[in-house]
């Protein structure tokens, strides 16, 4: 009787551990469920892009990405084309950088939600080592060899990218593939399309071009004040060559500088898809305004004037780097870091981290690629009139520069290193003219040519115009990429004939009797 009991309060004992622990079990879902998603703590995609310093910040009306909200929202830039407006998750996202490309089995994976009926698309970005067969027969599509057949008629195989966009659609019944589209760069795209003899084609790519005004204030550095406009780097970029003739920023730009830019804006389905061309652009720098507008003298290429139509591009630009510092001058007298002793130092010093591009100062011909002892990797440019440029200590070269190559003012040729007699990363550079080392920084740099008088007139209306829009006095919304500078030539009747030119008739020769 005694073991029976003793059983019983044993069992009693058992039951009510289960008990106590299915209580607990039950309770804390309970809690679980009564949790508000929203108010769980969590990394957000606009606190990691706080966190990665993305450049884009958020201006109402302006952001990368996405296309323009309100006309005249923002306090540093104006777009056009209005809409409705936008929810509040719309709005927070506005925040947010461009996106990028997907990887390409995470793109490819992804079914195209405005597929036709019977159509399965599949996009994706070509990887290392990708072709256009392999691309095809990961998707398990069939007639691959007449796609590749079709579009190798008019692009060469080799010429495919890593990183460019694809689309494939497949007829879904079949398998078969209807058509393939293969971004070549951002004007042009690869088209190959049908199911039993595919045709291929290139043709251009359709942007939506909008024109907007941006202005900044230099705080800090030229990367920041646009940033906080809410631009991307590359405007920084596009700054730094447009002035790179008359304005060394590396030297010269200060606190209280301020630039105001005429710019395209390019969007393809919605999305922004980068810069187009500057229409006309100021910078104020130690209180002098430089300006320049977008302007074609006839059937030239379009070129940058100032407002007495002078031409913006110089022999030389100021500086072979868009951004850095000063570290040592042009002097007769320095004492060497390394080797000890008092020496001329006949350039220019450009402290910079390693890698950082460089670029060549003018039109020429490269005379040196190679080691030169305590230069270091060096390139040497034969320009004009006796010029020659030489940058040195250099980390590397641009990829397939060479000997005798030919190259183009603003072009990047090398990249910043240690080389040499170094002790840090930085940049020599010097010109020599006539075999004699001169300063950079005094060197006589002629401009190229003005505006003929022929088209003054015309330029200074186009002028008035482009100032129109970029003071504010004339609606963005009414520009189109053609109604101040076309972007192609247009020939006129005085244009000259383009057809082969007569020969003139040979003389028979006298046959001697």
């Amino acid at each position: 009787m005694k073991r029976l009991c003793l059983v019983g309060v044993l069992l009693v004992l058992l039951v009510g551990v289960v008990l106590v622990r299915h209580t607990g079990k039950t309770d804390i879902s309970s809690q679980n469920q009564e949790v508000n998603p929203q108010e769980v703590p969590a990394l957000s995609l606009e606190a990691k892009a706080d966190n990665a310093h993305e450049p884009h910040a958020a201006v109402p009306g302006n952001v990368p990405g996405r296309m323009p909200a309100a006309a005249g929202d923002g306090a540093h830039a104006r777009l056009p084309q209005p809409q409705a407006e936008a929810s509040a998750a719309e709005e927070k996202n506005q925040d947010l950088p461009t996106a990028r490309p997907l990887p390409a089995e995470s793109a490819a994976a992804l079914s195209d939600p405005a597929a036709a009926v019977g159509e399965e698309v599949v996009k994706g970005t070509v990887e290392k080592g990708d072709t256009v067969s392999k691309i095809l027969e990961n998707t398990g599509s069939e007639g691959v060899y007449q796609y590749v057949s079709a579009a190798r008629q008019v692009f060469s195989m080799r010429s495919f990218r890593e990183g460019q966009p694809y689309v494939i659609i497949t007829d879904s019944a079949s398998g078969r593939v209807k058509r393939f589209e293969y971004e070549i760069d951002n004007s042009r795209r690869l088209v190959v399309e049908g199911i039993e003899e595919p045709v291929a084609r290139v043709e251009l790519i359709d942007y939506v071009t909008l024109l907007g005004a941006v202005e900044g204030t230099i705080s800090d550095n030229l990367f920041q004040a646009v940033a906080d406009a809410g631009e991307s780097p590359q405007m920084a970029l596009h700054l730094a060559e447009l002035f790179g003739s008359e304005i060394n920023f590396i030297r010269d730009l200060q606190e209280g500088d301020s630039f105001s830019v005429l710019v395209e804006k390019r969007y393809r389905d919605g999305e922004y898809k980068g810069y187009g061309r500057i229409l006309a652009a100021h910078f104020t720098n130690k209180g002098k305004t430089f300006e320049a507008y977008l302007f074609r003298d006839g059937n030239a290429r379009a070129q940058y004037y100032n407002r007495k139509g002078e031409n913006l591009h110089k022999t030389l630009l100021q500086a072979p780097l868009a951004f850095t510092r000063l570290t040592s001058r042009f002097t007769m007298r320095r004492r060497h870091p390394i080797l000890g002793h008092t020496r001329p130092h006949m350039g220019v010093d450009y402290g910079a981290p390693t890698g950082t591009p460089v670029k060549a100062v003018g039109d020429g011909v490269v005379t040196r690629r190679g080691w030169a002892g305590g230069y270091g990797n060096q390139i040497i440019v034969k320009h004009v009139a006796g010029l020659e440029s030489m940058y040195s200590h250099l980390s590397g070269y641009a990829r397939g520069l060479r000997q005798g190559q030919k190259v183009r003012q603003g072009q990047v040729i090398g990249f910043v290193g240690s080389t040499g007699l170094s002790t840090g990363p930085h940049l020599d550079f010097r010109l020599r003219q006539n075999g004699r080392f001169i300063n950079p920084t005094k060197a006589i740099n002629p401009r190229s040519a003005p505006v003929s008088k022929k088209r003054r007139a015309e330029f200074e209306k186009v002028m008035a115009q482009e100032l129109a829009y970029l003071k504010g006095q004339k609606a963005l919304a009414g520009y189109t990429v053609d109604s101040v500078v076309p972007e192609k030539i247009a020939l006129t009747e005085n244009a000259p004939d383009t057809g082969k030119e007569q020969k003139p008739e040979r003389r028979k020769k006298r046959r001697r009797s």
